[in-house]
């Protein structure tokens, strides 16, 4: 009988020592475990491999855990993410729990952690309560953020590029709130990318034309002069 598969960790921590710990704990535990000891190491681990779950610092060299998360959430990667951080304040705990799903301050008890690990890495991909609907509509819109087919004006079907879905849900996931270029820029194109804030303008007014009945009046996608955009479903 075949032995069943180890559930795969990645574990994001730049402190040498408690990286340390923790992955001697965790493969005790039974679990194979890859680390991380900068945001933008633990994007392209996850771009690269699938795991069962994530344990992730906030206080991170180059990107932030919290940037981390939303930004595989805005790529469709629904891996459960625990936030294990000395940042425990409730804005920090209320950002890191929406964007991932378990929060845990530093310092912490150990069998607290790996009882929380252990539930965390037998979740399905979404966790429970369900990732978020890839099928959306506003208007007379849909979307389809797994296919990346949208429906929009006068039934116009079209296939958008990974980026445009990427903005698109960035805005969707925050609608009603205020998205400033630079986070956009963050999130979406990425820390080693460098593109003017004109690269976002362009993509909104092609998002116009594909989901605004009169385009020069928009109704969903609205500027806000000198700071980003906000979406209005």
């Amino acid at each position: 009988m075949e032995a069943p598969r180890k559930k795969r960790l990645l574990l994001v921590e730049d402190e040498e020592t408690l990286r340390s710990t923790l992955r001697m704990n965790f493969e005790l535990e039974g679990y194979d475990v890859t680390t991380a000891v900068r945001g933008s190491e633990a994007l392209d681990r996850m771009r690269g491999a699938h795991f069962d779950g994530v344990v992730l610092d906030v206080m991170l060299p180059d990107v932030d855990g919290f940037t981390v998360c939303e930004t595989i959430r805005l790529e469709g990667d629904r891996t459960p993410v625990l936030f294990l951080t000395a940042r425990t304040t409730p804005s920090d705990r209320i950002r890191g729990l929406k964007a991932g799903d378990d929060y845990l301050g530093k310092p912490f008890d150990l069998t607290e952690l790996l009882l929380r690990v252990q539930k965390l890495a037998a979740r399905a991909p979404g966790g429970e309560g369900g990732a978020a609907p890839t099928k959306r509509s506003f208007g007379t819109n849909l979307v389809d953020l797994d296919s990346f087919e949208v429906t929009g004006q006068r039934g116009l079907k079209k296939r958008l590029t990974k980026r445009e879905i990427m903005l698109l849900r960035l805005l969707m996931d925050r609608a009603g709130e205020v998205v400033s270029r630079e986070e956009i820029l963050q999130k979406v194109w990425g820390y080693d990318v460098f593109p003017t804030t004109r690269t976002i303008d362009n993509f909104i007014v092609a998002f116009r034309k594909y989901f605004e009945p009169d385009p020069q009046s928009p109704r969903h996608f609205r500027s806000v002069r000198g700071v980003g955009y906000t979406f209005v479903p």
